[in-house]
């Protein structure tokens, strides 16, 4: 019959995807019991909200399956206290990927929303042309794996990445922007990137690792939207300063990013502005600003995150033209100003 003893035993080869050590070791396994070999137990979370929760659920049920004399498996999924979650993290924080030794990287910034559909992405392009024409050296880790964007923006070809005795080749804008993304490592650009959580996972730190940046001023990580295993990895692994949060006016995406800021803060990731896309459309004909979609909840969402509002940015169709025809670079990026200055005061 199958003993508590023999289930913590394979329990304790089970590893939590994102810490890279075993659930036992841990301390998530709760409450077993093991009774006519029907076994039952409780796997306390990191974090609630866990993407991983299904993964970690599915591979501890597998292994205690295989065991001789187990007839049925349930598990609950709970999750820490502050207290345990913190002791957790403070001696198990995932492991930073090694640097390039010939990079020099003084900033890295993460542009995150939670939600898809906010221009996230073109903040960051922006963003980066903006800082380039401040004479910074600019680069951008793609961290959207799956589904990418900033090498068309910009008018990169896919394929074009190259290797190096020093490392993997970023493709440079004309500007002078390095950028590292998947869309410029498959033949197609429409190729798609059919990848489970620990290739994804990997592949980020791929490009933040064996990438050959150079030195670079400001290192911005656009990331995928909601709270997947890309956005867990660049805020556990990769030595951000911080993060910038991107949202539109609309309530649906003020929820969402709300619920973004509680993701960031339950990891202690300092966010630094709140940046609303989208405000308004200024009418060429009277210079008046229509509000499209809505009254601003920056405000709101800024308060949430202990940030201030950084700017509300509005809609420009030309934007989207220059992006469409991949010629970012020629936007007017005056509006920017202002966050390149809150982001300068942050050293």
């Amino acid at each position: 019959m199958v003993t508590e003893k023999e289930v913590m035993a394979v329990l304790n080869q089970v590893m939590d995807p994102e810490l890279g050590r075993s659930l036992v070791e841990l301390n998530m396994i709760r409450d077993l019991e093991v009774r006519d070999g029907r076994v039952s137990f409780t796997i306390a979370l990191t974090i609630p909200g866990c993407p991983m929760r299904e993964q970690i659920r599915a591979n501890a049920q597998a292994a205690v399956e295989k065991l001789d004399g187990v007839k049925e498996v349930t598990i609950t999924l709970g999750a820490m206290s502050e207290e345990e979650r913190r002791a957790v993290l403070g001696t198990a924080q995932p492991t930073l990927p090694r640097l390039n030794p010939f990079n020099k990287i003084d900033k890295t910034v993460a542009i995150l929303s939670g939600k898809g559909g906010v221009g996230k992405s073109s903040v960051t392009a922006l963003l980066a042309v903006a800082l380039s024409k401040e004479g910074k050296r600019v680069g951008v880790l793609d961290a959207d794996i799956t589904g990418p964007s900033i090498p068309k923006l910009f008018g990169l070809p896919p394929g074009g990445v190259r290797g190096s005795e020093q490392g993997i080749l970023p493709m440079i804008t004309p500007l002078g922007i390095k950028i590292m993304s998947t869309n410029l490592l498959v033949p197609e650009e429409d190729t798609a990137v059919v990848w489970r959580g620990p290739m994804i996972t990997g592949a980020i730190k791929q490009f933040w690792s064996d990438v050959l940046w150079g030195r670079i001023d400001t290192m911005l990580v656009d990331l995928p939207p909601g709270t997947s295993d890309a956005t867990l990895t660049v805020l556990q692994s990769l030595p951000l300063d911080g993060v910038v949060l991107v949202t539109t006016p609309q309530q649906l995406a003020s929820l969402v990013v709300r619920k973004a800021v509680r993701m960031i803060q339950s990891l202690n990731v300092p966010i630094l502005g709140v940046v609303e896309n989208m405000s308004y459309y200024t009418c060429p004909d009277s210079g008046k600003p229509h509000y499209i979609f809505g009254p601003s909840h920056a405000e709101e969402i800024a308060e949430k995150a202990c940030a201030e509002v950084w700017a509300h940015l509005p809609i420009d169709p030309s934007v989207a033209e220059l992006g469409d025809a991949g010629t970012i670079e020629l936007a007017d990026v005056s509006v920017f100003d202002g966050i390149i200055d809150r982001l300068n005061q942050h050293q």
